[in-house]
């Protein structure tokens, strides 16, 4: 290191001013230099408290935005004349120095993971009502780039991977808690299998993992995948691959696509190694499910009347077990005991859920992130498997109810692309005059047209 970069560095951590190591950092031109600086702002940045973290933001905010003039100037001299030179200059000039300041830094020994967990925290500010949109922006931006497919590495993980990216996994599963290490093994043995993916700049950081259970036709408990003392099965007897888990592990990397790449690949790497296995399938979660059910206000999801159209079949059944006599009353009172209730709640919780994962919207989506992940990467919703889930937590978020997504090579794009470009949830056939009934309560005005569309041989799996 020169000595004037050395005084230059004893000088700023004397002012302890953040502001003036960025500034510093982007004048430099010397990459030894860069790494330096950078390293001094990853250092200072994990030292800082929440207070002095929200003033860096505003900070950066303030003095590393496009300057409106150049911006300004760029696009008047692009418009007068045409060109690549010109475009090149307003592109120069839109962008933030904020993010060529972020490139620099993630040179420094532990950047990426800085510049992650400044996301992270600036993510966590916004239910507070603290935005820095421009910021964030930057970062994602950044990030799309940098963790796309290609510098992704998949990785299985076994029993015999570093204990410390297996305690990771332990503390990232975010759909089935792994209860410690035992069950950590179960979902380990031969026919189990967790891959990962993961980035240069993180070697010891899995980015986002997937966990499969090799089994013998498919299944709609859960309890049977993730029973520590369930009976391994010999992968070469096994036909179906179901993928139960997907858990991404890093929040500040929220929006960063994964887990379609992850799926295909793992599914390409299975079937080269076990030729018997021809059925690839998932048994999902519903996370919002009793949420969206119970949110009657929302005029795109279950109302009132829908839920009063949809239940019409089970009036009866359901007004006789609560004692209650309106059908939507009497649902949500015997919902309060569900497995007290199975038989009576089976046909409704089946017809609802698949309502919830075809129809529900919130802001112009699919209510549930989960449907909507496996339909939008070219699955088709192959089954509802009513009480799936009997942990207190699978009834707490979808009174129970899981589904399978299925994904069949041949069709995976053109389900794509219907989903994608029309909004189109393709379902298979022994699904279609549930969901034919659905459309048609979904919308009573209009129950002609949309049956038909539901039978259009588009939508259906055969």
């Amino acid at each position: 290191m020169s000595e004037t970069l050395t005084n230059c560095l004893l000088f700023l951590r004397e002012r302890r001013s953040i502001h003036l190591l960025c500034q510093h950092l982007l004048s430099e031109r010397g990459e030894v230099s860069q790494q330096v600086l950078a390293q001094e702002i990853v250092n200072t940045y994990k030292e800082m408290n929440l207070e002095r973290r929200l003033a860096f933001y505003e900070m950066l905010c303030r003095e590393f935005s496009p300057d409106e003039a150049a911006i300004r100037s760029a696009a008047a001299s692009y418009v007068r004349t045409p060109s690549p030179k010109s475009l090149a200059a307003l592109s120069a000039a839109v962008e933030s120095p904020r993010r060529e300041l972020f490139r620099r830094v993630n040179t420094a020994a532990g950047g990426t993971e800085t510049l992650i967990a400044l996301r992270e925290h600036l993510l966590e500010l916004s239910p507070q009502g603290m935005h820095f949109e421009a910021l964030d922006a930057d970062l994602e931006h950044l990030f799309r780039s940098w963790f796309n497919c290609g510098f992704l590495r998949l990785k299985r993980i076994t029993r015999d991977t570093s204990p410390l990216i297996l305690e990771k996994l332990i503390r990232y599963e975010s759909v089935h808690k792994i209860n410690g290490w035992p069950d950590l093994r179960r979902r380990l043995e031969q026919d189990r299998w967790c891959f990962a993916f993961f980035h240069p700049a993180l070697p010891v950081e899995p980015i986002i993992f997937v966990e499969v259970a090799a089994t013998a036709g498919e299944t709609g408990d859960v309890e049977s995948l993730l029973d520590v003392h369930a009976p391994m099965l010999a992968p070469e007897k096994a036909d179906t691959a179901i993928f139960y888990s997907i858990s991404n592990c890093l929040k500040g990397l929220r929006g960063i696509l994964f887990g379609n790449f992850l799926i295909r690949q793992v599914m390409a790497e299975i079937a080269a190694e076990f030729s018997n296995i021809t059925t690839f399938s998932t048994l999902s979660p519903l996370p919002r499910f009793s949420q969206v059910l119970r949110d009657t206000r929302n005029e795109d999801g279950l109302t009132p009347a829908r839920l009063s159209r949809l239940l019409a079949d089970y009036a009866t059944s359901l007004t006789e077990a609560s004692g209650r006599a309106e059908p939507v009353e009497a649902l949500f009172l015997l919902l309060e005991e569900p497995l007290a209730h199975r038989d009576v709640l089976a046909g409704p919780l089946r017809r609802l859920a698949l309502a919830y994962l075809t129809r529900a919207r919130q802001n112009g989506k699919l209510s549930d992130p989960v449907a909507t992940f496996h339909l939008s990467n070219g699955a088709h919703l192959e089954r509802i498997n009513v009480f799936g889930n009997l942990r207190s937590y699978g009834l707490e978020t979808s009174f129970g109810v899981m589904a399978s997504y299925r994904y069949v090579a041949s069709e995976v794009e053109e389900n794509h692309e219907l989903f994608v470009r029309d909004g189109h949830v393709r379902v298979t056939k022994s699904l279609c005059l549930e969901n034919a009934i659905v459309s048609a309560a979904w919308n009573d005005t209009q129950q002609t047209r949309q049956r038909n569309r539901e039978y259009h041989p588009s939508n259906v799996i055969r």
